[in-house]
């Protein structure tokens, strides 16, 4: 029940004021919003619990405290207490499994005819974003955006609209990661696709990363996400399906000069040459 009456307040602003206890804040999907006040209720109602626990301790060490050389009766008990203390904690987990099941649903549902489909494509050690016109393995890529050791692959994503991620790997396990949504999810080989739905609702550029660590270079394996309005998106696909690459469909939008390339990361030195690791000059062992 306290959940109930928690959801009618502001998560947001108590979260704020407790920094967010843990949990990140500010999220940019609807399915972020839902988990963290989840979370945020969920800890308020475990810091109600635990200050009434603690009052009942420090009242019965008050109370009941050692008066004398007579010990208190060692075989008192008290049945509407002992009814309390084995009902409570029931209602509260089951009051917090209904929510976490409403929310755990909410975010793993999928739409029959999401508003954009992506096809997340993870290898090592670089990320292909294939847009496609509609769901499954059978569907058609209209444009793509292909990562390089040199150049952060963009994935640009408008506000608003269901979007439907469709992931596969082409080696091993990668994890694909934009810690503003606040959820990840693996990226599998072989026949499997894992699939999840987000809709966004504000705009930005974040970094993303793949979670999952898959060989040498798996901190090298990012990209950035930039979210913008849906014109602004619709005129991008179009340049994009029109043959422009990722940069020119960028300037179409008003990313020009290095803003058309990723801004909220950078391609890392992965120093594949003689030298060794960390120390330019020095001839790296068996060389």
């Amino acid at each position: 029940m306290l959940l109930a009456v928690l959801s009618g307040c502001s998560a947001n602003s108590i979260g704020d004021r407790l920094g967010g206890f843990g949990w990140p804040r500010h999220g940019i999907t609807l399915q972020a919003h839902k988990m963290y006040d989840l979370w945020i209720a969920a800890v308020i109602a475990a810091l109600v619990v635990g200050i009434f626990v603690w009052g009942l301790i420090f009242w019965c060490i008050i109370r009941y405290r050692k008066r004398g050389d007579k010990l208190p009766v060692q075989t008192r008990f008290n049945m509407p207490m002992e009814v309390l203390y084995t009902v409570t904690p029931v209602l509260i987990v089951a009051v917090l499994f209904y929510y976490t099941a409403i929310v755990q649903t909410d975010v793993d549902k999928l739409s029959a005819k999401p508003d954009q489909t992506v096809e997340v494509v993870a290898f090592k050690w670089n990320w292909q974003f294939n847009y496609r016109d509609g769901v499954g393995a059978e569907a058609n890529t209209v444009a793509s955006t292909l990562g390089s050791t040199d150049v952060i692959p963009i994935l640009v994503l408008p506000t608003g609209r269901k979007i439907r991620f469709e992931e596969t790997s082409k080696d091993v396990i990668h994890s694909f990661w934009v810690p503003e949504m606040l959820f990840k999810r693996d990226v599998f080989p072989g026949n499997v696709r894992n699939t999840f739905e987000v809709t966004l609702d504000k705009e930005g550029r974040y970094v993303g990363r793949c979670a999952e660590l898959c060989g040498t270079y798996h901190a090298f394996m990012q990209f950035e996400l930039v979210v913008v309005d849906p014109a602004r998106f619709d005129k991008f696909l179009a340049a994009k399906e029109a043959g422009q690459d990722t940069q020119q469909a960028m300037a179409t939008i008003g990313y020009t000069g290095e803003e058309s390339y990723a801004v909220t990361t950078k391609p890392f030195d992965s120093r594949r040459h003689g030298d060794s690791w960390n120390q330019t000059g020095a001839t790296a062992a068996g060389k």
